[in-house]
Formats: structure tokens, C-alpha cells, sequence
């Protein structure tokens, strides 16, 4: 696991990019497994900035979501199918059957989750795949007490992971869906051949160090990272802040 500090948020996003950007320069059809909430959207800024400056092409890249609120149409303010087209794709050049997000208002939505693990193993795996973290340790929707043999299935999201989404439902937790499609983390740690896990701010602090340094337990979902072979976590100094052994830190 190689660690990287960046100076702030921006750099962060400029970091993470630059691994996005050499992928796809390296091979144009490359699979990106991407995230959403408030963390990766900088990272997507910066994509469409190089992506309008010529420096990236979209055009045969395919791409995977982690995951997707059961119950909400696509179209919904608050899914991540909307949220994933109004921060990155509808400003970039990929092509509209190479965009791949679990359709959470299926309503055989265990049959959505089957088919969704064989459109990511057709693909031959996700070069690169974006993480966020919970302040819990959650990668994906993946909450504490997730088998790690698990795949792309449905879940039942935690209180905390509620109240933190809360403040994209108009501050309401009532709104916030209970259930969820995700990707599972036997799909994660099988398919993404290189992984790279964001976080910025002293609410994640904790769930860093413990991810990194900590033991491996369902009860940290994001600590069975320490058993992939190619993982990046960029973070900035607030949530490193807690990390005791600095022996694995980059100098970028």
C-alpha cells in the first residue's frame, strides 16, 4: 500500500487524476470503476479540464459504479446515476452504452446484481478503480460486518452511513434510502487491478488509520486493502493525521 499526503483537497485531485489520465493515455479503452459523493468531485473537475485541454480521450473508456440507491430512478436529483452524468459524463466524450451504473429502481434487483458482476468480468476487470471511505471504514456501500467474499449484491445501509448522506436529501435522514446495489468487496479486491482510495478531512482520520494500520475486520470493511497487491490512498493532511508508521509514505 503506498500512501500519498497531499499539500491539500486540490492537490488531491490533481494526484489522483494524473493516475486516471496516464491509465487512459496508456490504454484508450480502459475500465474505470469510479465513486461518487463529495470526495471524488474535485477529481471529476479535474478530468473535464483536461479533458476540454485535449490532454485525455474518452471516447472508447468504459466505465463501472460502485454502487446505487435501491428505489430511485435514474433520473432522480439524489441517484448517482444523475449525480455521476451532471459532474463528469455529460462534459467528457464517453459514449453512452460504455457508461455502466446499477439500476436501483429494477424491480428484480437481485438478477440487476448477477448481471452487473458479469458485464464487470466481460470487461476483464477495472483497471483502475476510485474508493471513498466512511468515516465507519465503508468502501462502496460496503458498511461494518461485510463478508468480504461477498459481490455485487444488495445491502442495508448503517445509521451512520444515513445520517452522513442525509445532507443530500435536504438534511432529512427520513429520505435517505435504506437499501442499496453495490458492488461487493470480493468484486472490488478480484477485479480492480489497481485501486486507488481518497479521502480528505478529519472526519476520516480514523477510519484511515485504522484502514491502513489497524487489523483486518469486517468491522473496517476498507482494512482487507492491506491484502491488494496495487492500492494508492491519497489523503490529505487532516485525514493522515492519525497515521502512526510513516515508513510507507510517498514523497508523491
Amino acid at each position: 500500500m503506498k500512501i500519498i499526503v497531499a499539500d491539500h483537497y486540490e492537490d488531491l485531485c490533481k494526484l489522483s487524476a494524473v493516475i486516471i489520465k496516464e491509465c487512459v493515455q496508456a490504454k484508450k479503452d480502459a475500465v474505470l470503476g469510479l465513486a461518487t459523493g463529495s470526495t471524488p468531485v474535485g477529481l471529476y473537475k479535474q478530468l473535464i479540464s483536461d479533458y476540454q485541454a485535449g490532454e485525455i480521450d474518452f471516447s472508447k473508456v468504459i466505465t463501472f459504479n460502485l454502487d446505487e440507491y435501491a428505489g430511485l430512478s435514474p433520473s432522480h436529483p439524489q441517484s448517482y446515476n444523475k449525480f455521476m452524468h451532471e459532474h463528469l459524463f455529460q462534459h467528457i466524450n464517453v459514449q453512452p452504452d460504455h457508461i455502466h451504473i446499477p439500476q436501483g429502481d429494477n424491480p428484480q434487483l437481485e438478477a440487476e446484481c448477477k448481471v452487473y458482476e458479469e458485464l464487470i468480468r466481460q470487461a476483464g476487470g477495472i483497471d483502475v478503480q476510485i474508493l471513498g471511505i466512511g468515516s465507519n471504514g465503508h468502501i462502496g456501500f460496503n458498511e461494518p460486518g461485510s463478508d468480504f467474499e461477498e459481490r455485487t449484491r444488495i445491502v442495508r445501509l448503517s445509521e451512520s452511513t444515513i445520517q452522513a448522506n442525509a445532507r443530500f436529501f435536504g438534511g432529512d435522514p427520513v429520505l435517505v434510502p435504506r437499501l442499496a446495489v453495490s458492488m461487493g468487496i470480493k468484486t472490488i479486491m478480484e477485479f480492480s487491478k489497481h485501486i486507488v482510495l481518497l479521502a480528505n478531512g478529519e472526519e476520516k482520520a480514523d477510519a484511515i488509520q485504522k484502514m491502513a494500520e489497524g487489523p483486518v475486520t469486517p468491522e473496517i470493511p476498507a482494512s482487507i486493502l492491506q491484502q491488494h497487491n496495487h492500492v494508492t490512498v491519497i489523503a490529505d493532511p487532516k485525514a493522515a493525521q492519525k497515521l502512526k508508521n510513516l515508513s510507507y509514505l510517498s514523497n508523491k
